[in-house]
């Protein structure tokens, strides 16, 4: 059950188009609502209140009843994503419909009774209820309509990827294209055609919990400002300054562009390959987020966890993925770093262009390597440290990809951003040593819930 909650969630956020920070919010969100469900009737699964930042206590299970802790659990979910999914695609609502609906008449086929059904959902419904609550308090909705104006100077990041490296990227099984003038594509009165209407299935005007990736702005300025999952605030774990901007041969961050470079001039067949597996655009796939989860998902599976195990893995991969996005965005708008392609065109080569499109936020630090660090720890805390296999991306042509750890592929995930042209070493060392003490923090938390 844990697992297909997984799954669905990877194809909830692809369909969705929406961008990495928001894809990794709705993922926390939603790996909370499950484990919670599961706990609030399952003795050996303790409850994060106490643990999650701000967080109310939680209703739990009367001790003389009993509960059908799946079924708490789909109603804690299906409750949430109600709230999460609000603005979301007529097909994506239907399918978390759909999966509700077939997981509670398997337990009516399993022989759970009319009446721990009803009492089961009705529990799980006010679990839920209270995460909605929660999550109303995390300053999201405040950022919806804050404006943004990137700061100006040589070494600062400015939006300058040529439009039309977005058409690729960004169809999808939901979008045909990206025109420049409406990024986000919402299918417009005269311009239908046959194929529009099949492939192009718009969002309802104004809906702002699920916004799609605009390329021409700054995705999510404000992230940093939202509150923490489990972090005490958005930078508790600490990050050096960037390499001060030089022009001048020799000084670190001309070196760090000439590394980029001169890679990205002789890539490898190897390099490419892990460049565009890592690449993980939003709209083409379930962004950096939804890949980490959806390897938790196969893991599962795999190694034939327990539910209690599958739901420790979703929420400890949810959580981290979501306080790694919040600390790796406080910190980009923070020092608002130059890319790499805007620095390799100004002062090395006028014609240069990254493998990869470079994402429409600033440098520092690589939110891939961030991210990637934060799963891979939480991951190797509940499995170990060992080799594994990830099929993610087999449905836009990447094969399965083989790894000795997880901490191997969240290094490959951060040089993937340098073969790809999008960040320089500094951002991915940073970004992993970040995305490290985030996952590490919140497995020491996670632990101080566990049973005795």
């Amino acid at each position: 059950m844990v697992a297909e909650w997984m799954h669905t969630l990877y194809g909830v956020v692809r369909a969705e188009r929406i961008t990495p920070p928001v894809a990794s919010r709705l993922l926390g969100y939603a790996a909370v609502a499950l484990y919670e469900g599961l706990a609030a009737a399952t003795p050996s699964l303790n409850s994060l209140t106490g643990v999650l930042t701000d967080a109310p206590e939680l209703p739990h299970a009367a001790p003389d009843l009993s509960y059908d802790a799946t079924l708490v659990a789909v109603e804690a979910e299906r409750t949430v994503l109600d709230s999460l999914l609000a603005d979301g695609l007529p097909t994506t609502q239907a399918t978390v419909a759909g999966l509700v609906d077939s997981l509670r008449r398997l337990r009516t086929e399993f022989g759970v009774s009319e009446e721990v059904a009803v009492r089961s959902e009705e529990l799980g419904r006010r679990i839920g209820l209270a995460i909605v609550a929660w999550s109303r308090g995390d300053g999201f909705d405040s950022t919806r309509a804050m404006a943004y104006r990137p700061p100006a100077g040589p070494g600062l990041w400015v939006n300058d990827a040529p439009g039309s490296i977005y058409t690729a990227q960004m169809t999808s099984s939901v979008t045909q294209t990206v025109a420049l003038d409406n990024p986000a594509d919402t299918l417009r009165a005269g311009s239908a055609t046959d194929r529009n209407l099949i492939l192009n299935r718009p969002k309802r005007p104004g809906g702002t919990d699920l916004p799609a990736l605009d390329p021409s702005g700054a995705t999510e300025p404000y992230w940093g400002s939202l509150r923490p999952f489990m972090l005490t605030r958005w930078n508790e774990c600490p990050l050096a300054p960037p390499p001060p901007y030089s022009a001048e041969p020799g000084s670190a961050l001309y070196r760090e562009a000439m590394e980029v470079y001169d890679v990205g001039m002789q890539l490898t067949p190897e390099q490419r390959a892990i460049a565009l597996y890592w690449a993980d655009n939003p709209g083409e796939t379930g962004t950096p987020a939804g890949h980490w989860v959806a390897i938790a998902g196969q893991l599962v599976t795999q190694r034939d966890l327990s539910a209690e195990d599958a739901a420790r893995l979703f929420v400890l991969t949810g959580v981290a993925q979501a306080d790694a996005f919040i600390a790796a965005w406080g910190y980009k708008y923070h020092y608002s770093l130059i890319r790499p392609r805007t620095y390799i065109r100004r002062v090395i080569d006028p014609d240069w262009e990254p493998l990869v499109p470079t994402p429409p936020f600033p440098e520092y630090p690589s939110g891939h390597s961030t991210q990637s660090a934060a799963a891979s720890a939480v991951v190797a805390s509940v499995l170990g440290e060992v080799a594994f296999e990830d099929s993610t991306s087999i449905f836009i042509g990447h094969p399965v990809r083989r790894f000795g750890s997880f901490d191997d592929a969240a290094e490959e995930a951060g040089w993937s951003r340098i073969y790809g042209g999008i960040h320089f070493h500094a951002g991915k060392s940073a970004g992993k040593a970040v995305g490290s003490c985030i996952g590490e923090t919140i497995v020491e938390r996670l632990r101080s819930t566990s049973p005795p």
